[in-house]
């Protein structure tokens, strides 16, 4: 197959897309497949190559991924190299280039990746993509909407309200300490805190609002943190992480060595299996498609708690649906095989034209 590899952009997350969009890109050519992975904020602008023959030479075109840094990546340094001023969020060649393939994998993290704007334009584009449609992924991105959604499907997650810089609501009363504090549209736990008093949150306010105009504030969960991916409606493995220090911020997702991972998790088998319900309950409730991953939080009295789903799960060396498919037996290369594959299910062909279901 002829696949680009998405990556990149301008979210506060493109360090852990590169890194994505590498995996990938490697693991697909071992499988024989025609890949490039490119940028879809830096595109193509180089001129010393037809497009046409694109496929043929993906080394002239591929981004690089240079590491996760412990700190979110400098956007305004990265809009600086485009040469057009960056006038579009798509770069120079990327619509061409994706047109041409059979299909592109969203190794996008993040906003303009998961929210649903480039699925969006890619349907109407006839580009087929990886993971769930344009709705499911604006609605699984809004963590206040998935919130209300989980609450009318009897998903059990955290009390917590959506919470905007001109609001009268009295957060200490509403919620009380600890609580947490982040945006509502993040991902990789960037801007995220945990307040303790009255003086904590007006700092973890301070933070969260300086990544978006809207935040969550909710009920802190004391307990272990885990996390279980659903493929094609199956849940896989149950993952825990454990932070060596601190909780599960982007630091300790991303560096190698700041937590410990086991999976399958350690766990009841009654508690296993509610929350790999829970899980594909998930995904009925929002209605996402392909696959995606959910996180819980489980209280000392092993009380469950989902908090988010993320619909382009992260696919980098420390990611969490690597290693939960490889517990049972899925390789990585097999891995990205097999999201492509379930992916291409939400698609068929009628007189020649390309439908979604």
């Amino acid at each position: 197959m002829k696949i680009i590899v998405l990556a990149g952009g301008t979210s506060t997350e493109r360090d852990v897309s590169l890194i994505t969009g590498t995996g990938v890109y490697t693991a697909l050519r071992s499988k024989g497949h025609q890949v490039i992975l490119l940028d879809v904020f830096l595109g193509y602008e180089k001129e010393d190559l037809d497009l046409s023959e694109a496929f043929d030479h993906p080394e002239k075109i591929n981004a690089v991924a240079s590491g996760i840094k412990e700190t979110a990546p400098d956007l305004e340094e990265i809009k600086k190299m485009r040469t057009d001023g960056g006038k579009s969020f798509f770069g120079p060649n990327v619509i061409e280039l994706c047109q041409m393939a059979d299909i592109v994998f969203l190794a996008l993290h993040g906003e303009n990746g998961e929210n649903g704007k480039i699925q969006a334009a890619f349907d109407l584009l006839g580009i087929k993509y990886t993971g769930t449609g344009y709705l499911s992924s604006a609605i699984a991105m809004n963590k206040g909407l998935s919130k209300r959604l989980f609450e009318e499907a009897g998903i059990p997650t955290p009390k917590g309200i959506a919470y905007k810089k001109d609001s009268e609501i009295e957060l200490e009363k509403e919620i009380g300490f600890p609580c947490v504090v982040k945006p509502c549209c993040g991902g990789s736990s960037i801007g995220v805190s945990i307040a303790h008093d009255g003086e904590e949150l007006q700092k973890a306010l301070k933070d969260a609002f300086a990544y978006e105009e809207e935040i969550i504030v909710e009920q802190y969960i004391k307990g272990r943190e885990f996390s279980v991916s659903v493929v094609d409606q199956e849940a896989l493995p149950i993952i825990e992480i454990a932070p060596i220090s601190g909780f599960y911020d982007y630091k300790n997702k991303y560096q190698a060595g700041s937590t410990i991972e086991t999976c399958p998790a350690e766990l009841p088998d009654s508690v296993t299996k509610e929350m790999q319900e829970n899980a594909v309950k998930v995904c009925a409730a929002l209605g996402l498609e392909g696959y995606s991953r959910m996180d819980f939080l489980m209280d000392e009295e092993n009380r469950i708690y989902c908090l988010e789903a993320n619909t382009l799960p992260g696919m980098t060396p420390t990611s969490l649906i690597p290693q939960e498919a490889k517990a049972i037996g899925i390789s990585y290369e097999d891995l990205c095989e097999k999201l492509i594959e379930v992916s291409l299910k939400k698609y068929h062909s009628m007189n020649g034209q390309t439908f979604l279901f």
